[in-house]
């Protein structure tokens, strides 16, 4: 190997260390240069990395540098607008809120009005002091025996796996205490969702976890044996998430600890395979008769879909099967494009999967368009981690929110981006013990509880400054988004919205004609 010119001053170093270490034995100097030194030899000798052959030690600062970065731009380089997935505005006002500090504003908005996309809530002359403290939800349709009376806003799916023990401990104490749900995610039903009895939605995804034989398919007497606690107060069939949706998952064996492996009922040793699809069901009349299976098994309670829509004649296909049968979902739950806690490949992310507005809107006109809507409730899912988010859901079709990241914020999550790696430097989204023991459960469920309660009564505000007497009389020409600096518009000017029977009575005078024509409920595939 030929010797590069910038490699003679390592090596030179090198010798000139060596022979002061043989004269001078004791200079403080030489323990903090050889380990550099010998570094960079083993950057000069190593052939993986050609720049830290050609800058031993040196290139090193990139990597360092690389770290560092995200830290640098969120705490020193963006402004309080600019970060993502959370800006720093909204990270502060669910940490205000959550720690009972002040979350008003002085001097007014820093938001530009004048830019596009700006939206806003129309306030009444007349403010409706008179609106309820709160609100509660019944979930239950006419073949439900146990119906659910739900807060407004809930703990949205983030399994135990993903979070650590301590944070599902500490998000289903705040559910307990503040008299809300917990969505269990995927993972199925933890020691740690037990503990303190908050009330539960168990997600049934694709995996069976919680509820599967050793083959992996769904065990009709174990998922009974859990539905039926009273703990367990809806069920919930994940058909997809926003964070990757159409994709599956798996777990590395490595990360299969003694308590992950029992409560998802699956070996030690093995990964854990989550498939794409569920093995149960194929078609849309299928995933009907399964829900209604499910609501059998449970004793009669609320069984309902979570869904990132993605081809619009799917979500019209799953109404059509539930006009055939006669049997009906209770509740939809539309998660968005945006992502959510879990990690998942970049372009899923960024590419696949409808927007929360637009998925909203699709299954809102779904349910009532064919009528169905007063029967099937419909969960949002998606960033909201406001009072004005909320208001916003609700005026698109919404029955009632669920936050994710809201209530990891609620714990002391800070954006750090490192779910994925087992890293987390707050002990939430992590399986290390040391990690995890920084989470002090009391404490951080009293935050959540309280960032829960405090987004509600932000909810009502709007409310009664909309002049109405709950979120459900929002609609959308209560809202207006800025279509560029001289144009704004209702957002049922931008947004169709179907009238109740639109597509049984005339399917093909609405702007949903197309894929209707194109939904059976006999298959999820189209009609050309």
């Amino acid at each position: 190997m030929t010797m590069a010119p910038r490699y003679l001053v390592p090596l030179l170093l090198a010798l000139a260390s060596l022979l002061c270490l043989l004269v001078h034995p004791l200079r403080w100097w030489l323990v903090l240069a050889l380990p550099l030194l010998g570094l960079a030899l083993f950057d000069v000798l190593q052939s993986r990395h050609s720049l830290r052959r050609l800058y031993p030690l040196i290139a090193r600062f990139r990597w360092f540098s690389e770290d560092l970065r995200p830290f640098v731009r969120a705490y020193f380089v963006e402004g309080d607008l600019e970060g993502y997935p959370f800006n720093h505005d909204e990270r502060a006002l669910v940490y205000a809120r959550a720690k009972g500090d002040l979350d008003t504003h002085p001097m007014g908005t820093e938001l530009n009005v004048y830019a596009p996309d700006y939206q806003w809530l129309g306030h009444s002359i007349v403010p409706n002091a008179n609106a309820p403290a709160e609100w509660r939800l019944p979930i239950g349709g006419p073949e439900c025996r146990q119906p659910y009376a739900s807060a407004l806003l809930n703990i949205s799916a983030m399994s135990f796996g993903s979070l650590s023990a301590r944070a599902i401990e500490a998000l289903n104490k705040g559910a307990k205490m503040g008299g809300f749900a917990h969505d269990t995610g995927e993972g199925s039903i933890s020691p740690y969702h037990r503990i303190h009895g908050g009330d539960l939605i168990w997600e049934v995804g694709s995996g069976y976890f919680g509820c599967r034989d050793a083959n992996g398919r769904f065990d009709p007497a174990r998922f009974a044996d859990q539905a039926q606690a009273d703990q367990v107060r809806m069920i919930e069939i994940k058909l997809s998430q926003g964070a990757k949706p159409g994709h599956g998952g798996v777990l590395p064996a490595a990360k299969v600890t003694r308590e992950i492996a029992e409560t998802r009922g699956v070996p030690m040793g093995q990964d854990v395979v989550s498939p794409a699809a569920h093995p149960e069901f194929s078609t849309p009349l299928e995933l009907i008769e399964f829900a209604s299976r499910l609501r059998d098994l449970s004793g009669g309670k609320p069984v309902g879909i979570k869904l990132c829509v993605g081809q619009p004649h799917e979500v019209l296909a799953i109404a059509k099967a539930m006009l055939a049968t006669g049997i009906t979902l209770d509740f939809i739950v539309v998660d968005g494009g945006e992502g959510g806690t879990g990690a998942a490949p970049l372009e899923l992310s960024n590419s696949v999967g409808m927007p929360l507005r637009e998925g909203l809107v699709w299954v809102r006109n779904a349910l009532v368009g064919t009528g169905l809507k007063d029967g099937v409730r419909i969960g949002a899912s998606g960033k909201i981690h406001s009072g004005a988010g909320m208001a916003e859901a609700f005026g698109l079709g919404a029955d009632w929110c669920n936050a994710a990241r809201g209530f990891m914020f609620a714990l002391g999550c800070i954006q750090s981006m490192k779910c994925h790696t087992d890293m987390c430097p707050t002990g939430i989204a992590t399986q290390s013990p040391l990690r995890q023991s920084a989470l002090v459960v009391g404490d951080k469920a009293e935050r959540v509880a309280r960032f829960q309660r405090r987004t509600l009564y932000a909810l009502r505000e709007i409310v009664v400054a909309m002049g109405l007497d709950s979120p459900w009389a929002i609609t959308p020409m209560d809202m207006r988004e800025r279509i560029n600096s001289a144009e704004t518009a209702a957002v049922d000017r931008i947004h169709d919205f179907l009238a109740p029977g639109a597509l049984l009575e005339a399917p093909e005078s609405t702007h949903a004609a197309r894929q209707w024509a194109m939904a059976r409920a006999e298959s999820f595939r189209r009609v050309s």
